[in-house]
């Protein structure tokens, strides 16, 4: 696969573009960008409405990220951290999203 890196010409700078297949890899830290049901999306105790603030702005932001790609035609997947683990269920999540079975 012919991939580029953090393309800063599109919304969001995304992690992996694959222009061929006009599809885009996000990888996202559930911490960062709350991944739900995770357990490492928590808020941190102390000062928590500076965090609940700052990380609710981290999902709006990517929802707009992913809502203007979209509009540009491009396919978006987002891989969370925590599904790095399993990089046999990690490779057949891409391999689907590349074929165009899971959006």
């Amino acid at each position: 696969y012919r991939f580029r890196l953090h393309r800063n010409d599109l919304p969001g700078k995304p992690d992996i573009v694959l222009p061929k297949y006009h599809s885009i890899i996000f990888v996202h830290g559930c911490f960062w960008h709350q991944h739900p049901g995770c357990r490492k999306a928590t808020i941190p105790q102390k000062n928590a409405s500076f965090w609940e603030k700052k990380l609710h702005r981290n999902q709006q932001r990517d929802q707009e990220n992913i809502k203007a790609l979209k509009m540009e035609g491009w396919q978006v997947l987002i891989i969370w951290e925590c599904q790095l683990k399993d990089l046999d269920e990690l490779m057949e999540l891409i391999k689907k999203s590349l074929s165009g079975k899971v959006k």
